[in-house]
């Protein structure tokens, strides 16, 4: 195993696809929401911030690039951090309609979903009961019979995105035939090293959460990548600290955030993104780890820079 990296990039991913607005009141849904969870949580040491948009009439993921881009402003204005767009959108989406916001805005990071996947959110039906939308539930029981559809085709799509406006990309990696396809499209030069390898543990559909698991992504992302690469983890709802903590024992740098995990401790809601950096902040320094800032980050990842944007 690596030794553990001297800065550790912390990612928080704001808002996302995964949960809806009667899950928690702290999920940020309006533009004005978005912006300030993310300035928080940049704020509190998250060096990049994922981003995924909402109606803001009823908290349902969005990926019209309208919607996008009052918050982009927003954030680029009063804050440093990577912006990083999402490519994933929700698994109710077409790949047509996830590509948008990075098409028009050309950000540095943008994600990308490795592989086709069942991605499981119903679930959550019998754990909340109590919804404010019609969409919501529905919206969740979909998950039970669809296929988050991520093709070579449409992964092959995505990456010329990328070349074109010179966006690179956290590739989402949910198990680890996610890497052999990360493997394949770096031998046809389509995906060029550093590479950001953002291993997901704890979604029904994918790899779980079990330290041997941690372990294992690690274990086949050097041997795939060698030194080419920058290893980072996200643990799904409760297994958020647990995995973080044992990827940044093994030298893996962290994304925490409310679309991955809405809780702060065991049946305690998070009350925003920034509280849930500090609390993974804390950690890391225990270990005796720091933080990447910004421009730290731009420099490991190989970006473009903020000024090269296009909001």
């Amino acid at each position: 195993m690596a030794a553990p990296a001297k800065k550790v990039i912390i990612t928080c991913a704001v808002t996302g696809g995964i949960h809806t607005p009667s899950m928690s009141p702290h999920l940020p849904v309006t533009a004005e929401e978005i912006a300030d969870a993310a300035i928080g949580a940049a704020e509190a040491g998250a060096a990049i911030i994922h981003l995924h948009a909402r109606n803001p009439e009823d908290g349902r993921p969005d990926q019209s690039p309208a919607l996008f881009e009052p918050f982009l402003r927003v954030i680029r204005q009063r804050s440093d951090a990577v912006l990083n767009l999402t490519t994933g959108g929700a698994p109710t989406m077409t790949v047509g309609e996830r590509m948008q916001p990075v098409a028009r805005f050309a950000p540095e990071v943008a994600s990308l979903n490795m592989g086709s996947m069942n991605f499981g959110l119903y679930p959550m039906l019998g754990r909340f009961k109590d919804f404010r939308h019609d969409w919501e539930p529905a919206y969740l029981e979909s998950t039970r019979d669809r296929v988050f559809k991520n093709t070579f085709a449409d992964i092959e799509t995505i990456l010329k995105i990328g070349a074109d406006n010179g966006t690179r990309f956290e590739v989402e990696c949910y198990d680890t035939a996610h890497l052999y396809t990360l493997a394949h499209f770096a031998d046809r030069g389509l995906i060029k090293p550093p590479f950001f390898v953002q291993s997901v543990f704890g979604i029904l559909g994918g790899i779980g959460t079990h330290p041997e698991d941690v372990a294992h992504m690690r274990r086949t992302a050097e041997r795939l990548f060698g030194t080419d690469y920058h290893w980072s983890v996200l643990g799904a709802g409760r297994a958020q600290l647990p995995v973080i903590t044992m990827a940044a024992a093994m030298g893996g740098n962290i994304r925490v955030g409310l679309e991955d995990s809405l809780w702060a401790g065991p049946g305690r809601l998070a009350e925003s993104n920034a509280e849930q950096v500090t609390r993974a902040r804390a950690i890391l320094e225990g270990l005796g780890l720091q933080i990447a800032t910004p421009a730290e980050a731009r420099a490991m990842l190989g970006l473009k820079g903020g000024d090269q944007v296009g909001f």
